[in-house]
This record gives structure tokens, C-alpha cells and sequence, in this order.
């Protein structure tokens, strides 16, 4: 789904590919985005074949980037966007997402977190990560060095998969 879904932004976006480091601005635009994350970033990256160590830098850099702001910001957002007649559904749908995955990090604190945002399957992910830890009010700091040592697992993991398998199939 994550490819299908990078390829579809990429087509999307693709003159901006056209521009001097045009794909890496792409590449980290992707990075930077809830969902697609690191993840999509990376295989971006493998698809517009760029060089996988400043693909590597970039994602990294777009998907930290979010975290502190999230962590700092979200629980004052959440509370506005649940008095809100237009966010109610959406902050409605967060706290269902929290909910569902709450209990894995609830159960293992920070590791979870870690295991959380580092294994890249569906639903998971800094941002999610960042959001389940704000609301279960876990201490920022430790939350943020939890969450990126989760991103550097996930990285490490895209990285054999983007630029092993995918760029082989591309390629």
C-alpha cells in the first residue's frame, strides 16, 4: 500500500522533480508527512533513484522534524479540535487510533514506544507513536529519545527494503 501510495504522490508532485534537488525535496516533503513517514521517504527515494546515504540523511531529518511539535502541541490541539464543530470527527478518529494501540505502549513504556514506531507496519510510526505517548502524558523528553531511536530501526529496516528490494526490482 505504501508504495502504491508514494507512487501516486510522486506523479503528483512530479515536476517538482524537475527543479535543482527537486527529488530530495520530495523525498523529504514525504518524510515529513503523517502515515507515509520514513517509510515513504525512502522508497521515494529508491523509485526516483537517488543515492541512498542523503536519501537516508533526508528522510531521518523529515521524519524527526514533526515530533517535538507533536509532542509539545498535540493534547492542546486534540482539546480544541474535540470542541470543534468541523475537527470533532477527526479528533473523534485520533482518539479511537490511540485507543487501539495504546495498550502496547502502556504495556512496555518506553520500549514500547521504541517497538511501536520502529517496526514498519501499517498504523505505526513516529507521529502515531509521538501522539499515543502525549496522550498517556509520558515525559517528553524520554518519549522524543524513544521515538528516535524508534525512527533509527525503522530507517535501518527501510533502508534494506527500499534500496534492497525495491530499487533491485525498479532497477
Amino acid at each position: 500500500m505504501s508504495e502504491k501510495l508514494v507512487n501516486a504522490i510522486i506523479a503528483a508532485f512530479g515536476g517538482v522533480t524537475a527543479i535543482a534537488y527537486g527529488k530530495e525535496i520530495l523525498v523529504f516533503i514525504i518524510s515529513l508527512m503523517p502515515i507515509l513517514e520514513l517509510r515513504g521517504g525512502l522508497i521515494a527515494a529508491a523509485l526516483l533513484g537517488l543515492d541512498p546515504l542523503p536519501s537516508y540523511i533526508i528522510s531521518m531529518i523529515g521524519n524527526i522534524l514533526p515530533v517535538p511539535f507533536i509532542l509539545l502541541l498535540i493534547n492542546k490541539i486534540l482539546k480544541w479540535m474535540r470542541n470543534s464543530k468541523h475537527f470533532k470527527k477527526f479528533a473523534n478518529w485520533l482518539d479511537e487510533k490511540v485507543e487501539k494501540h495504546k495498550g502496547q505502549i502502556e504495556k512496555y513504556g518506553y520500549l514500547g514506544v521504541v517497538l511501536f514506531v520502529g517496526i514498519p507496519l501499517p498504523g505505526t510510526g513516529a507521529w502515531t507513536g509521538s501522539l499515543i505517548a502525549s496522550v498517556l502524558e509520558m515525559d517528553k523528553k524520554k518519549t522524543f529519545i524513544a521515538v528516535l531511536a524508534g525512527i533509527v530501526m525503522a530507517s535501518i529496516i527501510m533502508m534494506i527494503l527500499s534500496f534492497g528490494l525495491i530499487a533491485n526490482v525498479v532497477h
